[in-house]
């Protein structure tokens, strides 16, 4: 297990069981206590968590809501560079494209690249970056960030959409349950992706089986509402009879 991946694990561990020992997660994680150790004290010197005697908990509720993007950047990557590569077949030459602050979408900058005279615009800080190592054409709506996750959000982000018309947005979300309901727990991401809704022509959902059947907090809106969902697995047959059915 890589060390990304393995301080993404002992950080969902102890969102879900916030009283797990060191010893307990040298069980669970199939390594020795004094890798766990050094884990602790690279997540605790990183502002995540906090070390107590025999475990750590997480710092912030903010902790317990969103692993920080270096942690899931990492998470499904394979699938996710799968998914990157399927959703910008759904590209074209010239297009103007939206993507939001998400890893799924930050997955996809490599094979946007394979395009010509793209522009995009994004509310991801890492993804911008990306995008214009790779030469395209980029913005970035600016506004306030949130450290988690390297986006920006607020009402400076959501007037800079305002003014964008895209042709086509990428999007993610953290859950998607039987009804078609796309939710997440941060509720600035959430609304700013609602502004990003409103300025696109064709709205494109990136979702890994791992989102499926889960409900979050704040309600994003409903996959009858966007034109195509991006997965790694077939769709369930409850989500496809929704999708796009009320563009129809």
């Amino acid at each position: 297990m890589i060390i990304s991946e393995r301080h993404r694990r002992i950080v969902e561990e102890l969102k879900n069981d916030p009283k797990i020992s060191v010893k307990e997660l040298s069980g669970k994680l199939y390594v020795s206590e004094p890798t766990i150790r050094r884990d602790l004290t690279e997540l605790h010197n990183k502002g995540i968590i906090t070390k107590i005697y025999g475990g750590a908990i997480l710092n912030t509720v903010a902790a317990y809501r969103e692993i920080p993007f270096f942690l899931r950047e990492n998470e499904k990557s394979t699938t996710k560079s799968e998914m990157g590569n399927k959703a910008s077949r759904l590209v074209w030459d010239g297009a103007v494209v939206m993507l939001d602050g998400s890893t799924s979408a930050y997955h996809m900058v490599p094979y946007l690249a394979r395009l010509n005279n793209l522009t995009v615009i994004t509310s991801g800080a890492k993804t911008a970056v990306a995008l214009a190592e790779a030469n395209i054409r980029t913005f970035c709506t600016g506004g306030q960030m949130i450290i988690h996750s390297y986006s920006y959000v607020g009402e400076q982000a959501e007037d800079f959409i305002r003014n964008i018309n895209a042709d086509i947005l990428f999007f993610s979300c953290h859950g998607l349950d039987e009804m078609g309901r796309m939710t997440d727990n941060a509720i600035e991401e959430a609304n700013l992706r609602k502004a990003m809704f409103k300025q696109s022509a064709r709205k494109i959902l990136l979702c890994d089986s791992s989102k499926f059947g889960k409900t979050y907090f704040y309600n994003m809106g409903n996959v009858a509402d966007i034109d195509e969902i991006v997965s790694d697995v077939e769709l369930p047959d409850s989500i496809k009879q929704i999708v796009g059915k009320n563009k129809a």
